[in-house]
């Protein structure tokens, strides 16, 4: 009964914002299919998308860095790791002194391999400040959200 309930429709909407690559690009699309409320999908969205955000910082490039020469996660950790210098330097090239800028719009702007995830790793392989990285992030990720609710409610078929 509990998996017909709509706290359990939350709950898959929340763990999905947290997931890399899907984050709430993917979850907001989901509650806005099972009917879900648009105001508390948006925000358990939000939150889910965030709650790694500075686990990440912190922690991410130093279990990469360990885990870039182990048998099992040596391939999956370099990629990150990659993923990751290449977005930053990119970011950084073209970003100057406005790189928190930039950080929010990679966040923000809702294509494949860009989002909470990517930038603060980015971020954090750039040594970027802590504070500064997660207000762009959190930014980034609004901006996202409000792009993906409108997306998904058909608002842009409705302009164009």
């Amino acid at each position: 009964m509990f998996f017909k309930g709509k706290i359990f429709k939350y709950i898959i909407v929340f763990l999905v914002s947290m997931v890399p690559l899907i984050e709430l690009r993917g979850a907001i699309p989901i509650a806005v299919g099972l009917g879900l409320d648009k105001l508390v999908s948006f925000i358990i969205a939000i939150i889910g998308n965030m709650l790694p955000v500075p686990i990440i910082y912190l922690f991410a490039r130093r279990v990469l860095e360990w885990g870039k020469d182990k048998k099992y996660t040596e391939k999956f950790f370099t990629w990150c790791l990659l993923k990751g210098e290449k977005g930053g330097k990119k970011l950084e090239a073209k970003a100057g002194k406005g790189l928190y800028w930039a950080l929010f719009l990679f966040v923000g702007i809702p294509l494949p391999g860009t989002g909470a995830w990517t930038g603060t790793l980015a971020a954090s392989i750039l040594d970027l400040d802590f504070k500064k990285t997660v207000i762009a992030v959190m930014a980034g990720v609004l901006l996202a959200g409000v792009i993906m609710m409108a997306i998904s409610f058909g608002l842009f078929e409705v302009i164009f």
